[in-house]
């Protein structure tokens, strides 16, 4: 396996040939870059960084190499251990940190691990950044600071309870709402971080919870992707414990899926639509999301009078126009849902509180809150890569075949239908063509994303 270096991070499978796979060698190695890099953002400072990690099984042993080797970079620690993904950005800043560096591969199944790596904003590094880095990478450290200079551990505290705390006191959750809707809710953390944090969440806003593979210890219950196919379990409990909702996070907690009290999916696509659609009652602003989401959040936004953007795929691309057009939400239709009140980050805690108060104050069970917003469909497809592909080339025939529709290529081709469109794109994170389509309804989608796809062999076999 290919190591996958992207602005979603340096990624990779455990265990192998070091430069094909993340060995402790390629841990090392990709660490003190990033360590060199924050020197030259920062030069004469001492410097210090936050590292969390989620449950998987690689994460004690990377963490332990990262917080070695940024120390023997001169760097100091501090180690928040077992957290989410955003509760990493936000210790950033709450310990007012120069950087962070959170091992986990998001929804990538146990064989993988990932460096995800922070500026002093608790950002994702923008991609000119993230080139630094990977070119400091290629180069070597040429030296390593001598004793008197090496780094420390200044601290190893968890940060969860600060970031549920955070999260509560956001001005438009109304937590005597959720209180007094008494919401029972089974959570499906498949045995990541999410089962530290979401079910403690959920207490503190007075909703009875039902634990489902909520034990921390990285042996993963299914596939950790919060999709449909990966989520029977949840959706068979949920009705059968007479529940009003299930909840899924994904290993490190930055994505959202939601399951209605009869056993459907709400649909992770619509987690951002519904929570975009509370904060736009309450406050008028600009929305972003990524090509590959749904236009229903385009519509919701203009339903409440305001303008919607779309972004290249990557929580940073979002960020960046989020705070170009001053959006007052944004995300990405897999689940990810950014409020700068609290932080520039996908951030599954502020999902649920949200979402809850939109529940609550509503009234509905959440099939009927559902059924009040555009109904889309969403194929997600891929094409496996092999090396004698050339992406580009692809992804090039496809624009020129389809010049005659509305074509946007920020990032890969999306080609926009009259009433569905269709995206592919070079994965940040997997070795694969994704090819999502919409259209009103899931035969449509898939019919859509068919015939896209044998474009695409047909353009591959020549």
């Amino acid at each position: 396996m290919t190591l996958i270096k992207s602005i979603s991070g340096i990624r990779g499978t455990i265990g192998g040939a070091a430069g094909d796979n993340l060995t402790p060698l390629d841990l090392v190695k990709f660490t003190s870059a990033y360590a060199e890099w924050l020197k030259g953002e920062y030069p004469g400072r001492r410097l210090k960084v936050v590292i969390g990690r989620d449950a998987r099984l690689s994460g004690e042993m990377a963490a332990a190499i990262v917080e070695g080797t940024l120390c023997g970079c001169g760097v100091d620690v501090i180690n928040i251990g077992l957290a989410t993904t955003p509760t990493v950005e936000l210790a950033v800043t709450g310990k007012q940190a120069d950087g962070g560096i959170i091992l986990t591969a998001s929804h990538n199944p146990k064989q993988w691990n990932a460096l995800k790596l922070l500026n002093s904003h608790g950002e994702f590094l923008n991609d000119a950044e993230g080139k630094k880095v990977l070119a400091l990478a290629q180069a070597g450290v040429s030296a390593y600071p001598e004793i008197d200079r090496i780094g420390r551990v200044i601290e190893r505290s968890s940060y969860n309870d600060e970031h549920i705390r955070g999260a509560l006191a956001l001005k438009l959750a109304d937590l005597d709402a959720v209180r007094k809707a008494k919401f029972k809710v089974v959570v499906d953390a498949v045995n990541s971080v999410g089962g530290v944090v979401i079910p403690k969440l959920l207490r503190e806003m007075g909703v009875e919870v039902v634990e489902l593979n909520c034990t921390p210890d990285g042996n993963f219950a299914h596939n950790p992707e919060p999709v449909p196919e990966n989520l029977t379990e949840i959706s068979a409990r949920v009705p059968a414990e007479k529940a009003d909702l299930g909840i899924i996070v994904d290993p490190d907690v930055d994505r959202l899926a939601l399951v209605c009290e009869d056993g459907t999916m709400f649909g992770e696509e619509y987690t951002l639509v519904a929570v975009a659609d509370y904060v736009l009652t309450h406050t008028k602003g600009a929305t972003v999301s990524n090509l590959s989401s749904s236009r229903a959040l385009r519509d919701v936004t203009e339903k409440h009078g305001c303008k919607y953007a779309a972004a290249a795929v990557g929580e940073v691309n979002v960020v960046t126009k989020m705070k170009e057009i001053a959006a007052v939400i944004g995300g990405e239709g897999n689940g990810g849902v950014i409020y700068p009140e609290l932080h520039y980050g996908r951030d599954a805690l502020v999902g649920v509180v949200l979402f809850l108060t939109l529940l609550a104050k509503s009234g509905l069970k959440a099939s009927q809150l559902r059924a009040t917003y555009p109904a889309y469909h969403i194929s997600k497809n891929k094409i496996e890569l092999t090396p004698d592909i050339d992406v580009d080339k692809v992804l090039a025939q496809m624009k020129a075949k389809h010049a005659g529709e509305q074509v946007t290529d920020i990032d890969g081709v999306k080609i926009d239908f009259p009433a569905e469109w269709v995206h592919l794109r070079k994965s940040n994170t997997e070795p694969i063509i994704r090819i999502y389509s919409e259209s009103r309804d899931k035969a449509a989608a898939d019919a859509l994303a068919e015939k896209i796809i044998g474009e695409i062999r047909a353009i591959v076999a020549k």
